[in-house]
């Protein structure tokens, strides 16, 4: 029986940290934080290539990061109806 309790209290801690991961993946903290990140690394990165107006330029990813994330939901839900 002791056994069996450890190993529900395995399942439920692993439970417990795979909400958690999806929790993080799905907040708007981390996508606000990639966008961030990207948009200083694409200015970076424009910078040093001498491009006309890296600031500008460094939207586009960011832009191109934010739709992505916001389109992949709804092919997402299309998907789980399909498969139901």
């Amino acid at each position: 029986m002791e056994e069996l309790e450890k190993r529900i209290k395995k399942i439920e801690e692993r439970n417990k940290k795979v909400e958690q991961d999806k929790a993080w993946e799905t907040c708007s903290l981390r996508k606000i934080l990639i966008i961030i990140m990207t948009y200083i690394f694409a200015v970076l990165y424009l910078k040093i290539a001498d491009t006309t107006n890296p600031y500008f330029g460094a939207v586009v990813p960011c832009v191109g990061f934010y739709l992505s994330t916001q389109s992949i939901n709804l092919v997402k839900n299309f998907w789980l109806k399909k498969e139901r």
